[in-house]
């Protein structure tokens, strides 16, 4: 049974959807068929009623009733009277059809109807149906005198028949016309569905940076189409997170490699003594420590980042935001977010997690080096957005600069504040994950200034 029910359902959304408005359809023509054909048999019925009541009357005007004796009339065309009606006075057949016989069907069921008294009809059977009303004769109040006629129904049957067929035909005809104009209009109203699929594996093939929710749809697949951008940023955002891993992982690497490898080669270039051995022994036990922190630095934040969602944020509420708190944190430096242009402009293509856990970094920077004052400077650019972070402190010494974003390292670790040299490392590996860039930038004679890029929303 499974075999066959799944061999004759529908394997596309366009058949399944046509085949239930075909089901539908149906049972509603059989219902709508099966009420107005009943409906019509009874009104044919009561028609064939209302003319034997007629013809019942009109014979009953021929019947006296006034004597001893119930007479009837002759009457000019009485032939036509005659046919098909029965006259009975109480028991007694007066007069009968001349093609009637008086045992036959129609005689036993016209003196059964007689015999009950009263005006009524009955349907009996001979040679097809046929339709008696017995009528009991006006001002006769004995009931000594009742007239029935009979009506052959066969014509009303044939047309009752006809028009049961006609409205087969019509429902089939309806039927066809309706799985027709459904599977066309489903069709039509997939033909977006299939265009997007279309595009999804273009874009999947060629990696376009191409949306779904550019081009206007019907609301149900505006969703879909914003659901699967969502996917792909998803996906195009662990694509190039992983791309960026890859990357500043043989970058951040190579130097601690480099630095193994030279002492070894110095070490085995001639006998070392003792002190000479141990120097490069703690060497290269430095050069493993500080690769094991930018793995464990790069590995952790890589987790961190792949399950950040994508998405926008409006940059100055956020930075706001970071000010309020760095202000509570450290009261005695004023943090000032500063704004050029209209804060509409300023939406960047992350959310806005991400973008507090990229500036964050960079404040805590400021406030841990400034004296008075720390800005934070947002303005569009174009394609994306610009956050300066800038603070009057004593900046980044020249010699430092080309290692400000190597993890693990400080300007001078002994002068008093707190950090491990991961924080910049940081907010340039999630900026850059995002398709952004952190750097820093020459403020003049003091202070440091780092600036943040970002792709806009």
């Amino acid at each position: 049974m499974r075999t066959f029910t799944s061999r004759w359902r529908p394997h596309t959304l366009r058949g399944r959807l046509s085949l239930v408005a075909l089901t539908t359809a149906t049972l509603l023509m059989v219902i709508l068929t099966v009420a107005f054909n009943t409906v019509v048999r009874r009104h044919l019925q009561h028609q064939a009623d209302d003319e034997l009541r007629t013809r019942a009357t009109a014979v009953a005007a021929t019947v006296d009733t006034s004597g001893a004796r119930v007479r009837v009339l002759e009457t000019p065309g009485e032939e036509l009277l005659d046919t098909n009606v029965w006259i009975y006075a109480g028991d007694r057949l007066l007069e009968k059809p001349p093609s009637a016989t008086a045992t036959g069907p129609l005689t036993r069921a016209a003196g059964e109807l007689a015999a009950r008294g009263g005006t009524r009809c009955a349907t009996a059977w001979a040679h097809g149906p046929v339709r008696l009303c017995a009528r009991p004769v006006p001002g006769d109040d004995t009931g000594a005198a009742t007239v029935v006629t009979a009506l052959d129904l066969s014509p009303y049957r044939g047309s009752a028949d006809t028009l049961l067929l006609a409205s087969l035909a019509l429902d089939a005809a309806m039927l066809a016309c309706t799985y027709a104009l459904t599977r066309l209009a489903v069709g039509r109203a997939l033909r977006p569905v299939r265009t997007m699929t279309d595009h999804a594996t273009r874009w999947s093939a060629v990696a376009s940076d191409e949306r779904f929710g550019s081009v206007a749809r019907p609301a149900e697949l505006a969703r879909l189409g914003g659901s699967l951008d969502a996917l792909l940023d998803r996906i195009r955002a662990l694509l190039r997170h992983e791309r960026q891993l890859t990357r500043e992982l043989s970058h951040e690497l190579r130097n601690p490699l480099a630095r193994i490898i030279a002492e070894l080669d110095w070490w085995q270039s001639r006998s070392r003594s003792a002190e000479e051995t141990r120097a490069t022994h703690e060497a290269i036990a430095d050069a493993a420590r500080s690769m094991r922190t930018i793995c464990d630095t790069l590995l952790d934040d890589a987790r961190d980042s792949a399950s950040a969602a994508p998405g926008t944020s409006e940059v100055v509420p956020v930075l706001r935001r970071l000010a309020d708190r760095a202000g509570a944190a450290r009261p005695e430096v004023e943090v000032e977010v500063v704004v050029s242009g209209p804060e509409s402009d300023l939406v960047a293509g992350v959310p806005d997690a991400l973008l507090e856990r990229i500036v964050s970094p960079l404040l805590d920077n400021a406030l841990r080096h400034a004296c008075d004052r720390v800005q934070l400077r947002a303005r569009a650019r174009p394609g994306g957005v610009r956050v300066e972070v800038t603070d009057d402190g004593p900046g980044v010494p020249a010699s430092f600069a080309p290692q400000l974003f190597q993890p693990g390292r400080r300007a001078d670790p002994g002068d008093g504040h707190g950090g491990a040299g991961l924080g910049l490392p940081l907010a340039r590996r999630l900026a850059r994950s995002a398709g952004g860039e952190v750097r820093h930038e020459e403020a003049g004679a003091t202070g440091a200034t780092f600036v943040v890029g970002l792709p806009s929303g």
